[in-house]
């Protein structure tokens, strides 16, 4: 995974989590709120049965009758109240009435009655004077049966004779609680997905303010093609390849902006890093050609130092500059189809030519034809063969000592390069592929310019394939694998 790969996750993930803690934080808030909302009517509730209950007090004695026959009356009321989601028909407050003592005289549920009170936090606070509440579950195993209680005191000639408790039960709450989570999770995962969104279509837009509509155009163009007798026709395979492409693309500069990556700083502070070694050394042999008295032999080799460095520079700034066109490229405009087996093989050919003592051979499992650009794909190989060549050493057995291979995979064509050099050394795994890095060569110990896989991995990427490089496993070597979408009409 690259860097700015990295950053852009890196991003995303910061900002999930602080939508995450967000949500969490109104979730577990949400039903605090609720409770408090119901308690605070259970408040006014309370304070108006005691006005009620005062009114009929003789002597400081509680109007216990009276009382039940409130509560009778009320929860025989039939009513329809549509309140939001929650259709609600009857009463569903229960109630219970001390005298001074903490004594129960009136219970509504008909099931505490003449029970010791006094030590509840609801009766205890209120017959001293103070508000009292309290919640508690009518099954002590189960959470959802807990209910909310509100005290108020009952007077007579200013002095508390008793005390009034409104309950009602929590579980009448939860489906406005749940409702409103969901709707609070509906909107925040609707909000984060829009954030997210307009902060890729704001970078893209500031990345690519023009040529947006002319880029998908141009995508949506190669999904045209020829048959043998020249009439066009239009593949949606061919379209959706296209897109996806164009997709890929624009959300890969998307990250690059969020990541605030500077491609003209990066490549100079690689080409800085590359170049030092070899202006160095053309500066050195030049301080030494311009001494007197030079025998002509050493004045032989160090121009022959100055002519291998130019030609180093050369090398690298001109695969420098391939590598960056082929970057600025989001889409292969002029696909046609490539033939694999007759490619691989005039490689190889090209190969031995140039590495005579190598025994290269090629197996072709299936003829497979691929679509994309003809001059990219053999540069692509080609590299991956001069690889194979450069860390080969005539092995004199009865295996080729380089191999390349056609298959198929799925929907996709396979070319295996195998050789039995070196392999990859363990520090190298995941470095291949980066600009600049290279491998000192058996033998010689020469390191090539360091460009030719990463060159490889954007030609990959371009023709919607994948390049993987490492060791082959059951002997030694390294098996550079490049996969392309086959051709399907």
């Amino acid at each position: 995974m690259s860097r700015r790969t990295r950053i852009f996750l890196a991003l995303v993930v910061v900002y999930a989590i602080g939508m995450a803690a967000l949500l969490y934080q109104l979730l577990g808030d949400l039903d605090p709120r609720y409770r408090e909302s119901a308690e605070e009517g259970l408040v006014e509730t309370a304070q108006l049965l005691a006005t009620v209950i005062e009114q009929d007090v003789e002597q400081g004695a509680l109007p216990a009758d009276r009382i039940a026959g409130i509560f009778r009356d009320l929860y025989a009321r039939r009513f329809s109240a549509q309140v939001y989601s929650l259709h609600k028909t009857r009463v569903d407050l229960r109630a219970y009435v001390t005298n001074r003592h903490g004594i129960v005289v009136y219970d509504s549920t008909g099931r505490d009655f003449g029970k010791d009170y006094s030590t509840w936090r609801d009766v205890s606070y209120t017959l001293r004077g103070e508000y009292g509440s309290r919640t508690t579950r009518d099954v002590p195993q189960d959470p959802h049966s807990s209910v909310m209680y509100v005290g108020a005191p009952i007077r007579w000639e200013g002095e508390i004779v008793g005390a009034v408790v409104i309950g009602k039960p929590v579980q009448s709450l939860e489906q406005f609680v749940s409702a409103a989570r969901g709707n609070i999770i509906s909107v925040g995962v609707a909000s984060a997905f829009s954030v997210l969104l307009l902060a890729c279509v704001l970078s893209f837009l500031l990345i690519r303010p023009l040529g947006i509509t002319s880029d998908l155009l141009a995508a949506l163009r190669t999904a045209w093609w020829r048959d043998p007798e020249g009439r066009r026709h239009f593949s949606p395979r061919r379209a959706w390849r296209a897109v996806r492409a164009q997709t890929r693309a624009a959300a890969q500069e998307v990250r690059d902006a969020i990541a605030g990556r500077n491609y003209v700083q990066e490549y100079v502070e690689q080409l800085t890093h590359e170049l030092k070694s070899p202006i160095s050394a053309i500066r050195g042999a030049a301080e030494l050609l311009q001494e007197p008295g030079m025998p002509p032999e050493q004045r032989q080799r160090f121009t022959a130092n100055i002519a291998r460095e130019t030609h180093r520079l050369q090398e690298v700034v001109d695969r420098m500059m391939e590598l960056t066109a082929l970057e600025s490229r989001r889409l292969l405009q002029d696909q046609q189809p490539v033939d694999l087996a007759p490619l691989l093989h005039e490689l190889a050919g090209g190969a031995r030519h140039q590495a005579p003592a190598l025994r290269i051979e090629v197996r072709i499992d299936a003829e497979l034809v691929v679509e994309g650009d003809p001059f990219l794909l053999r540069r692509a190989i080609g590299n991956l063969l001069d690889n194979a060549v450069g860390f080969s050493t005539p092995s004199g057995g009865s295996e080729p000592d380089i191999l390349l291979t056609l298959a198929r995979e799925g929907r996709m064509a396979r070319i295996d390069v195998r050789d039995h050099g070196p392999g990859v050394p363990v520090f190298a795994e995941g470095k291949v592929f980066e600009k600049f890095f290279s491998l000192a060569r058996p033998g010689s110990g020469k390191r090539s310019t360091g460009l030719g896989l990463a060159f490889v991995r954007e030609i990959a990427t371009l023709h919607q394939g994948s390049i993987a490089l490492g060791n082959a496993g059951d002997t030694p070597g390294a098996l550079a694998v490049l996969r392309l979408p086959l051709m399907k009409v």
